[in-house]
């Protein structure tokens, strides 16, 4: 008995060991808040060092064999023998695949790297635009915080960061199969394990999915990396020559896993394979305040039946213009999610029950023991469904399943443990002589919060094609989970819109205070119309006020409404003056007790200020606001309350 336990112990480890070589990235990239195990590196499992490749799409300044070879930190030679470019100078098309030769791909304690230098050119760039955008997903930004002494505060135009490019090397085991090098390749739309098979030569899909611990069913992403198995050196790529044909309508189930980068099994985000993230994610209004404390809805069986296909093929979608109202239509948009049946929610709602009721049409519920959100929509659900099938960022609330019953529609969403934001800033202030007895956001939450906000924007600005326009960004609108993290809420307004397009509409609808002048006057939509509603949420977080009030004696027409506009009120704050800190005093949220570094408060509202501007073109990008709240939120986690040297200094005027 002890001899065949022991022989079945030793096999099971072999093939563990074969078939979990590395651990796939999983889009965790984009997270640059949580230091996953994936995104450290790949795990130093075989031999010291080795030769290894790297893809990288060509893209200007980078387009020749000699600047990419700069950006990666390889040889222009050989980048032009290997994909027989005419020279070291030649420039290469947009978006070609060129393979990269990496000589020393090596172990930095627990993972393998390839280390590469970059020094910041623009004052936007961040770790997460110079790993995702000019490195192309080919390190993390996670990884680059942990090797890099910058704090993002300090990172300024002209310092030098090293770049740890991700490589791997082959296991003993993976050497006994024949297999000789490991390529780190770029996913981009429309790729699966066939295709990529394929433009490698035929390499095995078994080894493809062995070699980065997946299943034929699981969800890979666009720009990001993952490891191909190469028995020879590759040669050049000819990706437009071989075409992945499309996949028909695959349901992908969700399979269960763990996070911590064992040879165990994985989580499997599942979503329709469109946008950065690929996973689905939509509105939910307002949600139960904060004492509702659950967990956040998990993933269940995917009920659909099966399609036919390979399970080794269509696991990107092609992108889709436009999805049906039909339930056919819902099926194949979200085929991917939770398919419940109308049993189950109303089990989970206690058959929708008032007790449930959390606000609006949303209901709490509960399922399989976690706490979810059910939202009932009538009507064309499409446009809404358009916009979800393109976003995946943990700052924007995410979709987990659906239902259809009698022409209703039941969407189901993680639950916000903490409720809105509103409801923290506003819940007591009618109610004055009780407010101190209410839970209080604290200085470096309100800070937090604004900064998840101004990312998931930046996410949706800068990030997606096309580029979505929120449209209806306001306290309201954003949720808290059990950790106090922000989450962006209820697409049902949000607009796509395409570099310098001008949009225009008659049809103005949005909430007073929020809205730029351009959009109420003329119809104007455009990014800066976000920037604007940013403004005032930051203003709401910093005063605790409201960001519109009606006048005492006005009859509540739209001119009263607009009267009192959170959005003036910090203009005057930063206005200049010899009483600036008293401004400042008398803005902020007495709740707060004094308890905030002034400088830094003053700094926020400057910011808030210039999102509020009149004229669209005073405003700053979003990126740009995201990148100061970076440095705020950075400079707050560092604050001591007890420090009262902030809140005795002169507040500077020649700002």
């Amino acid at each position: 008995m002890i001899r065949w336990w022991s022989t079945v112990t030793v096999f099971l480890i072999c093939i563990d060991g074969y078939r979990a070589q590395q651990t796939y990235v999983d889009n965790r990239q984009l997270d640059c808040n949580n230091n996953y195990t994936t995104t450290s590196g790949y795990s130093c499992n075989g031999p010291t060092s080795c030769q290894s490749y790297v893809t990288f799409r060509s893209q200007p300044p980078y387009n020749t064999p000699t600047t990419i070879a700069a950006l990666l930190n390889s040889t222009p030679s050989t980048i032009t023998t290997l994909n027989n470019f005419s020279s070291n100078s030649a420039t290469i098309p947009a978006d070609t695949v060129v393979v990269v030769p990496i000589a020393n791909c090596s172990c930095a304690g627990e993972w393998y790297q390839h280390n590469a230098g970059y020094i910041l050119q623009g004052t936007n760039e961040t770790y997460f635009t110079v790993a995702n955008n000019t490195y192309e997903g080919l390190t993390t930004c996670q990884a680059m915080i942990s090797q890099n002494p910058y704090n993002f505060r300090d990172l300024a135009v002209g310092t030098e960061l090293t770049v740890p490019i991700r490589c791997a090397c082959p296991t003993a085991n993976q050497t006994a199969a024949g297999i000789r090098y490991l390529l780190t390749y770029l996913i981009t739309w429309g790729d699966s394990y066939d295709s990529m098979s394929r433009l490698f030569d035929g390499v095995d899909v078994q080894s493809i999915l062995d070699a980065n611990q997946l299943s034929g069913s699981s969800i890979i992403f666009p720009f990001t990396p993952i490891l191909i198995p190469l028995t020879t050196p590759p040669t050049k790529i000819n990706d437009s020559a071989t075409p992945a044909p499309p996949p028909a309508q695959p349901v992908i189930p969700v399979a269960p896993g763990t996070d911590n980068g064992s040879s165990g099994g994985k989580w499997v985000f599942v979503g329709v394979g469109i946008g950065v993230g690929l996973l689905l994610i939509v509105s939910l209004s307002g949600v139960l305040v904060w004492f509702y404390r659950k967990r956040k809805i998990q993933h269940l069986r995917n009920s659909l039946p099966p399609a036919k296909h390979s399970p080794a093929t269509g696991i990107i979608l092609p992108k889709s213009d436009a999805w049906s109202i039909s339930s056919e239509g819902v099926r194949i948009a979200v085929g991917s999610l939770t398919v419940y049946k109308y049993e189950e929610l109303q089990k989970a709602t206690r058959d929708f029950c008032e007790e449930n009721l959390l606000k609006g049409s949303v209901y709490w519920g509960v399922f399989n023991g976690d706490s979810g959100a059910v939202k009932v929509m009538k009507g064309d659900v499409s446009g809404e469904i358009n916009i979800l099938k393109q976003i995946n960022h943990s700052n924007i609330i995410r979709l987990s399943g659906f239902c259809l019953h009698q022409g209703n529609t039941y969407l189901v969403y993680e639950f916000a443990d903490n409720g809105s934001v509103s409801d923290w800033l506003h819940a007591t202030t009618k109610n004055t002589k009780n407010a101190l007895q209410e839970p209080v956001l604290g200085w470096k939450q309100r800070v937090q919060i604004a900064h998840d906000i101004a990312d998931a924007l930046n996410y949706l600005h800068n990030y997606i094609t096309p580029p979505y326009i929120h449209k209806n960004l306001k306290s309201s609108n954003v949720l808290l989970d059990v950790n106090m993290r922000a989450k962006i809420t209820n697409f049902g307004l949000a607009r796509s819109v395409e570099d310098d397009t001008l949009q225009l509409t008659r049809h103005v609808v949005g909430t007073y205070g929020y809205m730029p002048p351009e959009y109420i006057e003329n119809g104007l939509i455009t990014p800066k119309m976000d920037v604007f509603a940013l403004g005032v949420l930051i203003s709401e977080l910093l005063s605790g006020k409201e960001a519109s009030s009606r006048s005492a004696e006005g009859g509540g027409d739209e001119k009263d409404v607009m009267g009192l506009q959170l959005s003036e009120m910090v203009k005057e704050v930063v206005c200049g003056g010899d009483n600036v800190r008293e401004k400042l005093v008398g803005f902020m949220d007495r709740r707060l007790q004094g308890e905030y570094p002034v400088e830094l408060a003053h700094t926020m509202a400057e910011i808030a200020s210039r999102c509020v501007a009149a004229d669209l073109n005073d405003r700053p990008t979003v990126a740009e606001v995201f990148v100061t709240l970076a440095k705020i939120l950075s400079s707050s986690l560092d604050w001591d309350p007890s420090d009262e040297l902030e809140h005795s200094r002169p507040l500077s005027h020649g700002r």
